[in-house]
């Protein structure tokens, strides 16, 4: 990684987290209504699951 690569996050916290996490954001956007990001959730959500499910192998015959 140069010097010039940015490291980007994305995340929905709440209050309580940012002051466990501290003032280390240089940028935070308050939302009043976080029901815009559902299927965003909800798609992380199915691929986290679908990542940790045991992979099914074929059995021989």
């Amino acid at each position: 990684m140069t010097g010039t690569d940015r490291i980007v996050a994305v995340g929905l916290l709440t209050e309580r987290d940012l002051a466990v996490l501290g003032q280390g954001f240089q940028r935070i956007y308050r939302l009043d209504d976080s029901r815009e990001f559902d299927n965003l959730l909800t798609a992380i959500d199915r691929a986290d699951e679908r990542i940790r499910m045991p992979q099914k192998t074929p059995s021989a015959s």
